[in-house]
């Protein structure tokens, strides 16, 4: 499969802090790739320099002429501002926009894949309800609505399970799994180890450096898992942490 987005020694800094040094390697078109490793370790800041939202200080990221059109991005909930007066339904429309234009008018049938794409998050009748009065997890399945409508050929997600609970999880794994078998590029940054083994099968592991790129059984292993802690533990107030590793660590 030719590859969809390929880094090539890119490094990210903020100001003349490291953020993620030197990494290198392939998202292949079609693959489902979690990006994991400690707190601090530079998933998020990664991820947006795939989108586009950040540029690298080093090294060349490359999207195998893929538009923007083409990459659907969910930042972290944490980065949402629910207090902004949106309905769910002119929330999910957002995904449209390109289609629909800033001041434009939904078509009957922009409408229409909006109601279906409520319906297939579990959402059906919501459409009318403010974002702020929703729960974390019912909120984050209006985003994910918003994702369908948007139709893009690459995904990336970032802490798409984090806050929300298990049944809402569940369901949302669902729709990234159809997606991936539709044929999307899936990329999500997971904390859960044990949910990445057991979906994802490749996995690009961080440590503001990378430990390993490949299949997930080869790069979740005892050793490198080891060495993406001991790194972390070098960093200064690094608060640094893993989910789901049971005794791999």
């Amino acid at each position: 499969m030719s590859a969809a987005i390929t880094l090539d020694d890119v490094s990210i800094a903020y100001g003349r802090e490291q953020a993620v040094a030197n990494i290198s390697g392939s998202f292949a078109a079609g693959s489902l790739t979690a990006i994991a490793g400690p707190n601090g370790a530079g998933k998020s800041t990664l991820l947006k320099a795939i989108v586009g939202e950040l540029t690298p200080t080093h090294g060349r990221i490359a999207r195998d002429q893929l538009g923007t059109r083409d990459l659907g991005y969910l930042p972290q909930a944490a980065e949402v501002d629910r207090s902004f007066p949106l309905s769910v339904s002119d929330t999910v429309l957002m995904g449209a926009w390109r289609a629909i234009g800033a001041f434009g008018a939904a078509s009957r049938a922009v409408a229409a894949a909006a109601r279906d794409a409520l319906a297939a998050v579990g959402l059906e009748g919501f459409e009318r309800r403010h974002i702020g009065t929703l729960s974390a997890g019912q909120f984050q399945r209006v985003l994910f609505a918003r994702l369908m409508l948007q139709n893009a050929r690459v995904i990336l997600l970032d802490e798409p399970f984090t806050a929300i609970d298990a049944r809402t999880t569940r369901d949302l794994l669902d729709i990234v799994l159809r997606w991936n078998s539709d044929g999307r590029t899936v990329i999500a940054v997971l904390h859960d180890f044990e949910q990445v083994r057991a979906h994802f099968p490749n996995t690009l592991l961080l440590a503001k450096r990378q430990i390993a790129w490949g299949p997930t059984s080869e790069t979740l292993t005892s050793a490198n898992l080891t060495d993406a802690r001991a790194m972390a533990e070098a960093w200064p107030d690094s608060g640094f942490g893993f989910s789901g590793m049971g005794g791999a660590a």
